[in-house]
């Protein structure tokens, strides 16, 4: 790949999938299905435009982010743009430099085929386009595993950004880092419906089991990282940016912002109890607790 002195990033939205993700994580599973949200616009004014509305995906908050990777060189969008709810996104997504690829569905259960015709165009960019060097996939479930790896296989780093509840797992561990729509910068904390606690599993194509609590498994991530160092390393006390590296090797989707903690640092001192941090220096260290 020809070196570049500034990363090139390209993003690829299954528009369709964040959009029905965002609305079923807010107002309970299925329930654009069963609102029939796809044949109304959210500027009615009714109910259900509200519903709409309140569920309205941040498309800067997610341009945004994908800029903190380099400079967007492509951006394309697939979803059948002529239903009202996916037109009302159209100037916003146009005035970013987003190509809309018109997609129609397939079945009547609204599948579009957005999956193979991404798939197909992010590949056939991979060859075109040699100095792209960041692929940032915005969807969150199992069909886009393959793409993620092939990918990683061409020498790119792969980003995935997906809604809360509709995130496979497997693509998580495929891709190089994973966020949740939630913890972009911008995104605002909303109540999702009474009953999404039920559904964990959404859109999962295997029985998985139900995920541990969210501060209980970073914790044992952290462990797991602290004690691979010290057996790599040999030394006691690491650098808490090495520390954070790992554990995002080991798990793409952690971030201590959707935690709820500001900083690494802050990530780290909530976890007294586990690990000592080392701030006597502007290089902090961090060690597990009752090391020698």
């Amino acid at each position: 790949m020809p070196a570049s002195a500034e990363p090139r990033v390209a993003l690829y939205f299954d528009f369709d999938n964040i959009v029905i993700s965002r609305y079923d994580q807010l107002h309970g599973d299925g329930a654009y299905r069963k609102d029939t949200s796809r044949t109304k616009a959210p500027t009615a004014g009714t109910q259900a435009a509200a519903r709409l509305l309140e569920a309205t995906v941040d498309v800067d908050a997610v341009l945004d982010y994908a800029s903190t990777f380099g400079t967007i060189a492509l951006a394309r969008a697939y979803a059948d743009w002529s239903t009202p709810v996916n037109a009302s996104y159209r100037g916003q997504l146009i005035d970013r430099a987003v190509d809309l690829v018109q997609l129609f569905p397939l079945v009547k259960s609204m599948k579009n085929g957005a999956d193979i015709r991404l798939a197909v165009d992010a590949v056939e960019d991979m060859f075109r386009l040699p100095d792209l060097t960041h692929v940032v996939i915005v969807a969150g479930d199992s069909d886009y595993i393959a793409l993620a790896q092939r990918c990683k296989r061409l020498g790119r780093y792969v980003v995935g950004i997906g809604i809360t509840g509709s995130i496979s797992r497997a693509l998580t561990a495929a891709c190089d880092e994973f966020v949740t729509y939630d913890a972009l910068p911008g995104v605002p904390v909303l109540q999702p419906a009474k009953e999404k606690p039920r559904r964990t599993r959404a859109k999962q194509p295997d029985d998985e089991p139900e995920p541990p609590d969210p501060q209980a498994a970073a914790t044992g991530l952290l462990e797991r990282a602290l004690r691979i160092g010290l057996e790599k390393d040999d030394a006691d006390w690491l650098h808490n940016s090495a520390v954070k590296a790992q554990m995002k090797r080991m798990d793409p989707s952690f971030s201590e912002k959707s935690l709820g903690f500001r900083s690494f640092s802050d990530f780290l001192r909530s976890r007294s109890d586990v690990v000592d941090l080392d701030e006597t220096s502007t290089t902090r260290m961090v060690r597990l607790k009752d090391q020698p």
